[in-house]
């Protein structure tokens, strides 16, 4: 038999929410029946999203090689490699521990660290979860929110490279 502690953070968190609806429903089983219906409803709106999202991810995760990166975001970039940052910013998924490594690699390659600053600000956009924002809060904030990001991911990088420039860093 497998532990709590041994599981993995998803079967956790799966399990507890699983555990709130069989409590919930042991005192008010309408209410949960429509917590689950209501879960239902919001996966069949978003599911072709989620599947189209799942597809690119795969696209970029499967072509992306990290010599053509590296071309595009060193020293004499330009707008091209904060154009890139930004995209990659936003299309590359996974956790920040595996990141961290490939922009240490990225670095110690001649990548600029004000496109390193841009490139961990976009992560903030976050494409798996597009679709719920949209459902919760329209397609007009998402934008617009999205939007921001990206501006300020800019700005954060200028700010970067000018205080590290001011430090000789």
């Amino acid at each position: 038999m497998i532990s709590f502690r041994m599981m993995k953070n998803s079967y956790k968190f799966l399990l507890v929410v699983l555990i709130i609806y069989c409590v919930v429903g042991l005192f008010n089983f309408s209410l949960a029946c429509a917590g689950v219906q209501n879960t239902g409803v919001v996966l069949i709106k978003i599911f072709p999203t989620i599947l189209l999202i799942l597809f690119i991810t795969f696209l970029v995760n499967r072509y992306l090689e990290v010599d053509k990166i590296v071309k595009y975001l060193g020293k004499d970039s330009g707008k091209k490699g904060l154009f890139y940052s930004i995209i990659s910013g936003i299309l590359i998924s996974g956790p920040p521990y595996i990141l961290f490594p490939l922009l240490k690699d990225l670095k110690k390659k001649g990548m600029k660290k004000s496109l390193i600053a841009v490139f961990l600000y976009n992560r903030n956009v976050k494409i798996p979860f597009l679709p719920l924002i949209i459902y919760y809060f329209g397609p007009t904030f998402t934008v617009i929110f999205s939007g921001y990001i990206v501006l300020f991911s800019i700005l954060n990088g200028f700010l970067v490279e000018y205080f590290l420039r001011k430090r000789n860093v």
